[in-house]
C-alpha cells in the first residue's frame, strides 16, 4: 500500500480492527451479557467498553505523537507541528471519551435511569467528587482537557517535553479501575497495568504517527526516523510483555484458566502483540536500510499495513479483557482480619532471620527500572571498551550494587514488612535517601551516557541531547546546588512524617511509589553535591563540604532522637491497629525505628565524610603535581622566583620613600 493512501486508511483500518475484535470479545467471553439484578441497558453495556477502547487509541495517539517528536523530529518543522497537531486531536478524543466513560460508568455502578431533574445531577456530581472511581475519571477527563489545549498552543522543544510528561500522567488514574484495583495482588496489578497502558500507547502512537507524517517528510530522512521510532518500540514492546505477562499471571492463575473465554480472548491478544513484535524486527532488521529501494519500501507499508491490524486486533482484546470476568479473583473473606482490612493481604510471618532473605513482595515497576537501569548501564561500558575508552571498574560496581540493593528494597522483605512494621519502614527510607546514592552516585550514569551516546547531528534531540538539557537546565541548577540539596535532604525528613503525606504512602500505592521515588532523588542531589563525579553547575570548596556535611548529620540524629522521644504512635489507626501478634509493642517497634534513624542512618554520612577528605587530599595532591610540572617546564622554582622580585620591588619602593623624606 502507498504511504498516501496508507495515510487516509491507516487509522480506519486501526479502528475497524479494534471494533471488530471488541465486539467478538465481548459477545464470546459475556463483557455486555444482561445482568440478573440491576442491568443498566444495553446502552451502558456495550457503550463502556466501546468509550473505553477509545480511551485507549486516543491516548495512544497522544503519547506516542509526542514521544516520537520529541526523539526523532526536529522542533519548528513541519512534521514536528503535524506531530503536536496529532497530539492535540487525539487528546480532544481523549477527553470526550473519558468524559463518556465516567458517565457510563457512573450509570453502571449505580444502575439509575438518565433524568434531568435534580436528584439525578446531585447524585452524579457526588459520584464524581466523593467516590474514587468518579474522581479518578474526573480528572482524567480534566487532565484531558488540558492536553488538549497545551498541545495545540506548544510548539518548543521545552513546552512538549513537559507536555509529554503530563500526557503520561494522565494515563495513572486508568491503572486503579478495572480488574487491577480488585485483583488479590493489587500493587503488582497495578504497576503492571499502568505499564502495560504507557508501553502500548508509545508502541501504537509511534507508528500511527510514522504514517500520518509519511508523505510530508522527505524520502531521504525516513530511514533515520523509522531506526528511531524502532528503538522505542522495542523499549514498549519489552515493558508491554513483561507487565503483560505479570498481568495474565494474575488474572488467569493457572494453565487450565486458557481455556476460559477469559484466557482465549487473552491468548488472542499475546498472538496479535507477538506478531508486531515478529513485524517490528522484521523491518528493523531487513527494510529500514533499503527504504530508497521501490520493492522493500512498498513490502514496508505493506507490513506496516498489517501491524496495524495486530494492533486493533491487540486494542480491541485489552478493552474487551477489562469488561469480562477473569478466572480468579478476590477469595471471599468471611471475616477478614485488621491487617487484611488495612492492607489488602494477610499479615506476614514472623520477621525472622532467615525471612530477611526469602521474604519477596514484588513491586513490577522497579523491577522493570532496575533491569533497564542495569542493561543501559553495561551497554554504554561495553560501547566504551569496544571503541578503546576506558571505563574504571569500581563504577560500575557500586553502580550495579546501587540497583541491586534497590531492587532489594523496594522488592525485597522490606517491602514485604514495611506496612506492617515502622521499623522496617525506616529501614527502607535510610536505604533509599543514604546508602543506595552512595553507591549509585560514583557510577557516574551521566557522565557515561554522554561519553557513550552517539551525538546527533540533524537538528534532533536523542538521549544525549536531552541529558544534556536537562544538566544545563535553570531547575538543574537549583536542585543541585549544595545548600538546596541539603535542605531537601533534611527538610523532606520531617514534612514527610509530621504531616499526611506518610499516610498517603501507606494508604495510597501511588504515594507509596511517589515516596520511594522522592527520597532516592533527594538523596542523590545530596550525595551528588558533595562527591559526584557526574557534572553540576557548582559546588562548594572541600571545607565547606564537611561543614554543610556535619550541619546534615546533626539535623538528622536531631530527628532519629525526636522519634525515639515521640510518646505517641506515627498514623496510630495503622500501625496501632495491625493486629501483630509477634514482635515488638507498635510504640517500641517505632522507638527501633528512631533508633534505625539516628544510629545506623549516620553510618553513610560517616563514609561521606571520609570520603569527602579522602578527595580533599587527593586534590591538594593533584594541584601540587600541576605547580611541579609547571615548576620543571620553567627550568626553576617560579614561584619563589616571582616572590623574591616581588620583595625587590618592595625594597625598591621604601628606598625611594626615604630619600623623598630626605
Amino acid at each position: 500500500m502507498r504511504p498516501r493512501a496508507l495515510r487516509a486508511a491507516g487509522p480506519l483500518i486501526l479502528v475497524v480492527a479494534a471494533v471488530v475484535t471488541l465486539l467478538w470479545g465481548l459477545t464470546f467471553g459475556g463483557g455486555a451479557a444482561p445482568l440478573v439484578i440491576g442491568d443498566p441497558g444495553p446502552i451502558v453495556r456495550w457503550g463502556l467498553p466501546a468509550a473505553q477502547l477509545f480511551v485507549n487509541l486516543s491516548a495512544a495517539g497522544m503519547i506516542g505523537s509526542l514521544v516520537l517528536a520529541l526523539f526523532g523530529l526536529r522542533a519548528r518543522e513541519r512534521e514536528f507541528d503535524i506531530a503536536l497537531d496529532t497530539a492535540s486531536v487525539s487528546a480532544a478524543v481523549f477527553t470526550v471519551s473519558a468524559a463518556l466513560v465516567g458517565f457510563l460508568t457512573f450509570l453502571n455502578a449505580f444502575g439509575v435511569a438518565i433524568d434531568v431533574g435534580p436528584e439525578f445531577g446531585a447524585q452524579l456530581g457526588r459520584f464524581l467528587t466523593q467516590q474514587e472511581l468518579g474522581v479518578a475519571w474526573l480528572v482524567t477527563t480534566i487532565l484531558g482537557a488540558v492536553l488538549t489545549v497545551l498541545t495545540f498552543a506548544v510548539r518548543s522543544w521545552t513546552a512538549t517535553f513537559f507536555t509529554a510528561l503530563l500526557a503520561i500522567a494522565a494515563l495513572v488514574p486508568m491503572a486503579t479501575q478495572g480488574h487491577s484495583g480488585e485483583a488479590a495482588d493489587h500493587n503488582i496489578a497495578v504497576s503492571s497495568l499502568a505499564l502495560h497502558i504507557i508501553g502500548a500507547a508509545m508502541w501504537l502512537g509511534g507508528l500511527a504517527l510514522v504514517v500520518i507524517i509519511r508523505p510530508s517528510l522527505p524520502r531521504e530522512r525516513l530511514p533515520r526516523l523509522l531506526t528511531r521510532y524502532s528503538s522505542i518500540a522495542l523499549v514498549a514492546f519489552v515493558i508491554v510483555t513483561i507487565s503483560g505477562y505479570a498481568r495474565g499471571v494474575i488474572a488467569v492463575g493457572q494453565w487450565s484458566a486458557l481455556a476460559t473465554p477469559y484466557g482465549v480472548i487473552m491468548l488472542l491478544k499475546v498472538a496479535a502483540l507477538l506478531g508486531m513484535g515478529a513485524l517490528g524486527a522484521w523491518y528493523r532488521l531487513r527494510l529500514i536500510a533499503r527504504m530508497n529501494e521501490d520493492a522493500a519500501g512498498r513490502r514496508f507499508w505493506w507490513l506496516i499495513t498489517l501491524e496495524l491490524v495486530f494492533m486493533g486486533v491487540a486494542s480491541g482484546a485489552a478493552a474487551a479483557l477489562a469488561r469480562t470476568a477473569p478466572p480468579t479473583g478476590e477469595l471471599p473473606i468471611d471475616t477478614p482480619t485488621p491487617a487484611e482490612i488495612l492492607t489488602g493481604a494477610p499479615l506476614p510471618p514472623e520477621l525472622t532471620g532467615i525471612r530477611w532473605i526469602t521474604a519477596w513482595e514484588i513491586d513490577l515497576l522497579w523491577i522493570v527500572a532496575v533491569g533497564f537501569g542495569l542493561f543501559f548501564y553495561l551497554a554504554g561500558v561495553w560501547r566504551l571498551r569496544r571503541r578503546g575508552d576506558r571505563w574504571p571498574v569500581y563504577r560500575t560496581v557500586l553502580w550495579c550494587l546501587g540497583l541491586l540493593m534497590f531492587l532489594w528494597v523496594t522488592c525485597g522483605p522490606v517491602n514485604a514488612y514495611q506496612d506492617y512494621l515502622f521499623s522496617m519502614h525506616m529501614v527502607g527510607h535510610m536505604l533509599l535517601t543514604m546508602a543506595i546514592p552512595l553507591a549509585l552516585v560514583p557510577g557516574a550514569p551521566i557522565t557515561l551516557a554522554l561519553r557513550a551516546i552517539t551525538r546527533r547531528d540533524d537538528g534532533t534531540r536523542g538521549g544525549r541531547e536531552w541529558i544534556l538539557w536537562a544538566v544545563h537546565s535553570p531547575v538543574a541548577r537549583v536542585l543541585t546546588h549544595p545548600f538546596v540539596a541539603a535542605a531537601m535532604f533534611v527538610g523532606s525528613l520531617w514534612l514527610f512524617y509530621y504531616t499526611d503525606l506518610f499516610r498517603w504512602s501507606l494508604y495510597d500505592h501511588l504515594g507509596h511509589t511517589w515516596m520511594t521515588v522522592h527520597f532516592t532523588i533527594t538523596g542523590f542531589l545530596f550525595v551528588l553535591s558533595l562527591i559526584g563525579i557526574d557534572p553540576v553547575p557548582y559546588r562548594l570548596p572541600y571545607p565547606g563540604r564537611l561543614v554543610l556535611l556535619i550541619v546534615v548529620m546533626a539535623l538528622h540524629a536531631f530527628f532519629g532522637v525526636a522519634i525515639m522521644m515521640q510518646t505517641g504512635l506515627f498514623a496510630a489507626e495503622w500501625f496501632g491497629a495491625m493486629g501483630r501478634t509477634w514482635g515488638p509493642t507498635p510504640l517500641k517497634d517505632q522507638y527501633i525505628g528512631g533508633g534505625v534513624a539516628w544510629s545506623v542512618g549516620e553510618i553513610p554520612t560517616l563514609i561521606l565524610a571520609v570520603t569527602v577528605a579522602i578527595q580533599w587530599s587527593r586534590s591538594d595532591e593533584r594541584l601540587q603535581r600541576r605547580r611541579d610540572r609547571h615548576t620543571d617546564r620553567m627550568g626553576g622554582d617560579a614561584e619563589l622566583e616571582a616572590y623574591n622580585a616581588h620583595l625587590a620591588k618592595l625594597a625598591e619602593r621604601d628606598a625611594r620613600a626615604a630619600d623623598r623624606r630626605r
